[in-house]
């Protein structure tokens, strides 16, 4: 696809009217919008659609797949050196070294055999990123994540016996349920582990998200209109 003048201010004024509505909700809930950041989810977005946002100011983004975020993104990355790409999809162990190159912030550590891995490539010297633990709110078989009740031991373990250091929390609330219950529930689990960010919310519903505490929440079709 090429991009045309007006689909860049079609960007612009889509960013701009999403910044706007995170500054409302934080305003309602009582806090400051610097206290969310946006996550522009750009999963089958090419680079071409990718920039007039970097060029709206907009340097954080996500991505589902390794694979995918390496053909678009190390270029990108050597263009505008301050972009923040984070891991928002299921990771396996196979594409760790990949995702360690790739991504600043995971938000899909769930299980031991990624923590493991974390831990032997940190011990072969790698840099590791910033981690958030992927809690299945809804207990959905279908869906990656740790279960709410399991959630706290496995918490720490990471703390006390891999020194992983977790930051937050990230759920995507099943499709058909209320999403504030989910919201609210991974607040009480991070805060409980004393955790301070919540992953949550996304083109749908990051207003309720924000007003239960979200700190990153992750828009994706609200910025780049429909996915084909």
């Amino acid at each position: 696809m090429t991009m045309t003048a007006s689909d860049a201010t079609a960007s612009a004024d889509r960013l701009a009217a999403i910044r706007q509505r995170i500054a409302d909700a934080a305003r309602e809930a009582g806090r400051a919008a610097q206290e969310v950041t946006l996550v522009a989810v750009s999963k089958t977005f090419d680079a071409e659609a990718i920039v007039p946002l970097i060029d709206a100011g907009q340097r954080v983004f996500g991505e589902n797949r390794v694979q995918e975020a390496a053909a678009k993104w190390p270029a990108l990355k050597a263009r505008y050196a301050d972009i923040e790409l984070h891991l928002i999809g299921p990771l396996q162990t196979n594409k760790l070294g990949d995702a360690l190159q790739l991504f600043d912030v995971f938000h899909t550590l769930d299980r031991e055999k990624l923590a493991l891995a974390l831990v032997k490539a940190r011990d072969k010297g790698a840099a590791l990123p910033r981690l958030f633990v992927q809690v299945n709110t809804g207990d959905e078989p279908q869906k990656a994540g740790l279960a709410p009740t399991d959630t706290d031991a496995f918490l720490a373990r990471c703390r006390d016996e891999w020194r992983l250091d977790v930051e937050g929390l990230m759920c995507i609330p099943p499709a058909d349920e209320e999403p504030a219950l989910h919201f609210a529930l991974l607040e009480k689990l991070a805060r409980r582990n004393g955790l301070a960010k919540l992953s949550m919310g996304m083109s749908g519903d990051f207003e309720t998200a924000i007003a239960l505490g979200a700190t990153h929440v992750r828009v994706g079709s609200a910025l780049f209109g429909a996915r084909g």
